[in-house]
């Protein structure tokens, strides 16, 4: 075995050329038109950080990171007339019976937050701790004879 006789096991991979025309379309790969599809463009920091201070989304700030909660557990949605199929009267409805029931599923390895809304119709007196209630299941469960206790 000698040197020149030698041969890569693997092909040599080429990086794809951008903005030299070719098959890549009418701009090549660069955008639009102006300073950042030009060869050699730079801009200037001044305005890059001009840029940096836009908010990118609306509702998210300067700084997503501070803005976003990313680690909120939204509020799972469960119907009166859920309950009223599942829960016999005197039950007490909480994330965790509820859990347990299989009505809601674990968020981030945890009961969820749970918010009791006014579809359909209740008969039964329920007890409910530990859940959010809209103003209509709430009006339906004390008529009903139940209690809720934040």
């Amino acid at each position: 075995m000698q040197l020149n006789t030698l041969t890569p096991q693997t092909k040599a991979k080429q990086s794809v050329q951008v903005g030299r025309g070719g098959k890549r379309g009418k701009t090549s790969g660069r955008g639009g038109k102006g300073q950042t599809a030009r060869a050699g463009h730079k801009i200037r920091p001044e305005v890059r950080d001009l840029i940096k201070k836009l908010p990118k989304r609306r509702g998210h700030g300067k700084n997503r990171s501070r803005t976003v909660r990313t680690n909120r557990i939204p509020a799972t949605a469960v119907n009166l007339a859920v309950l009223e199929a599942s829960y016999a009267a005197g039950e007490t409805v909480s994330p965790a019976s509820l859990l347990a029931k299989g009505l809601v599923r674990r968020a981030k390895g945890r009961a969820p937050h749970v918010k009791v809304l006014g579809l359909g119709d209740i008969t039964k007196a329920l007890v409910v701790r530990g859940c959010e209630v809209s103003e209509a299941a709430r009006a339906a469960l004390t008529k009903a004879g139940g209690s809720i206790h934040d």
